[in-house]
């Protein structure tokens, strides 16, 4: 039984291997973007523009309030099809579909982290004469980054468990090609199944110890209460 469990494993192994490459391409431009439309949401949803602050507010809702699948089959085939509207590419809705949905929850991790900032800080810069963006800029959005660093280092590993969806829409992420194997040879699909979450553990090993860097260095200077 034991030389069976090895020679499966050996099989299996380098296939899937095949899928690693779109799992961290896919996890690496979604985190990119997700941090981004994070930014951008989180300053937004405090802008003055009372516009600006309504599409924002929706947008966060939709995204925080539906699921991340049924957000990917709409970018993947209902908006082609309702619409006619093509994104070209699987990696585009996929990459997008993450990133929508976890950018709309690291918002409120950026505006709440903004607003955590003394108010002290505030009208020091003020009254230094500092205009609106350059308090923001050399102020506070660099003590609030430091807030932000061990929930966002968090997120990350959450938006790679999130990377094995895309296989629900054809991409040969690890995922899929553990599928496929297992439609092949049911008897053998708990070995493939384990292999394929030794294969995600694996992954997110350096993006934990990242984290754990990432906590420490937003407590640094930081004064004990």
């Amino acid at each position: 039984m034991i030389s069976t469990l090895i020679d499966t494993i050996i099989d299996v192994f380098p296939i899937l291997m095949k899928g690693m490459k779109i799992t961290i391409v896919v996890l690496v431009l979604s985190s990119i973007f997700a941090y981004l439309f994070a930014f951008i949401a989180g300053l937004c949803r405090m802008s003055q523009n009372v516009l600006l602050r309504k599409f924002t507010g929706f947008y966060v809702e939709v995204f925080r309030g539906t699921s991340l699948i049924v957000q990917l089959f709409w970018l993947y085939y209902a908006i082609p099809m309702l619409f006619g509207f093509d994104l070209g590419s699987d990696m585009l809705a996929g990459v997008l579909a993450i990133a929508l949905n976890y950018g709309a929850y690291m918002s409120e991790i950026v505006r709440g982290s903004i607003l955590s900032v003394a108010e002290g800080q505030t009208e020091a810069a003020t009254a230094l004469n500092m205009s609106r963006f350059q308090r923001m800029r050399l102020v506070i959005l660099p003590q609030a980054i430091r807030m932000m660093l061990p929930e966002f280092g968090n997120y990350l590993i959450l938006m790679l468990k999130s990377t094995s969806l895309v296989a629900l829409i054809g991409m040969t992420d690890i995922l899929y090609y553990g599928n496929i194997l297992r439609g092949g040879n049911i008897s053998q699909g708990p070995t493939i199944y384990l292999l394929v979450l030794v294969f995600y553990f694996i992954l997110a090993l350096p993006l934990i110890a990242l984290t754990k860097k990432l906590e420490k260095m937003s407590k640094k200077g930081v004064a004990v209460q």
